[in-house]
């Protein structure tokens, strides 16, 4: 296959090679033409402008320049005998410079029999020279010698590219699971352990049908939270676990949103994290929470009466609104905003954002 750097590579190379032989064979000619003798000035100047014609074709279709690099090369090579002069360096010249780019523009199976057949014509014309077969033939070699050390070049490129495209997308499938197992294990701590607590901690005094209903919905957000994160869980009976859990007096008016597995799992979370900072630092016991179903989405707020803070004055440094609300909802593609006074602060979790 060819890669894209390659293709780049030999594209330029192609749509240039044409007009540099054109532009070359035409400023070899103006020269040329002050080589001939004097009788023979018309016909130097009649193949000038055959050079033109065919510097205009090298600049327009690939398949029409070499027909025209061709007739060029046969004209020149058949007229120097009567051109006399230094016409036999003139066509020595176009011959070389046309063969030299047709490495570059054509494969070798084209390029080769073309100028094989561009050399006989000129040693018939002037007669069997050791000399200049050596020299096209080195020139040659060189020109597509240059071009394969430029298109393996381009070659290992592309490699390159696409290994570094393997390291990054392997890189970033791992970063992602690492990020899924660090949530799971998370959700797993806010759903299974709080359950285990509970019983573990109350012994005799566990209502089981409670405990049976949290663990129905444990089992239900740890299920479909490990199926990759693809599976719809209702945030709405997510929540009300993690608010039936909590140490406050929670007031839920909470309606079914089913939701993907990753976003009820930050929306869960950042319930949680708005309650303890409740319980920690708002001054009160209650709190209410609700869950609106909303299109496609949902609206998830936490509100409490309780004393309030001034969210421009919390510091970068303490985590627990920016990291594990605001961060965690912009993750998942949703949004977090805190507003708070003295009546109390509302947290309002949206997804989408």
């Amino acid at each position: 296959m060819v890669g894209r750097v390659e293709a780049g590579v030999r594209d330029a190379v192609g749509r240039f090679a044409g007009p540099v032989r054109g532009v070359g064979v035409v400023l070899l000619s103006a020269f040329g033409v002050c080589s001939v003798s004097d009788e023979a000035l018309p016909a130097g100047f009649a193949l000038l402008g055959l050079m033109v014609v065919g510097a205009v074709a090298d600049f327009l279709d690939r398949r029409l320049a070499l027909g025209f690099a061709v007739v060029r090369v046969v004209a020149v090579c058949a007229a120097q005998g009567a051109l006399g002069g230094e016409s036999a360096l003139w066509a020595l010249n176009v011959l070389t410079t046309t063969a030299i780019t047709l490495q570059w523009e054509w494969r070798p199976a084209v390029a080769a029999p073309v100028t094989g057949a561009l050399l006989g014509v000129q040693l018939r014309a002037a007669g069997f020279d050791g000399e200049v077969v050596l020299r096209v033939l080195l020139e040659c070699a060189l020109a597509r010698f240059a071009y394969v050390v430029v298109r393996r070049s381009t070659w290992r490129v592309d490699e390159q590219r696409v290994r570094q495209a393997e390291v990054e997308r392997a890189e970033v499938t791992a970063a992602e699971r690492r990020a899924r197992e660090r949530e799971y294990l998370a959700l797993l701590h806010d759903t299974a352990s709080a359950t285990f607590l509970v019983v573990a901690t109350q012994a005799g005094g566990v209502d089981a049908a409670a405990v049976a209903g949290f663990a129905r919905r444990d089992l239900e957000l740890l299920t479909r939270a490990g199926d990759a994160g693809n599976g719809l869980v209702d945030v709405g009976a997510s929540v009300r676990a993690v608010a039936d859990r909590s140490p406050l007096e929670v007031t839920t008016g909470v309606s079914a949103a089913p939701v993907p597995a990753r976003v009820a799992l930050a929306l869960v979370r950042a319930v949680r994290e708005s309650l303890l900072n409740v319980a920690r630092h708002a001054g009160t016991t209650c709190a209410e929470v609700s869950v609106v179903p909303v299109g496609d989405g949902v609206v998830v707020a936490v509100v409490d009466r309780g004393r309030g803070f001034d969210p421009d004055r919390v510091s970068r440094h303490r985590r627990g609104i920016s990291g594990s609300v605001v961060g965690r909802m912009a993750a998942v593609g949703g949004s977090a905003a805190v507003t708070s006074g003295p009546g109390g602060t509302v947290v309002r979790l949206a997804w989408p954002a």
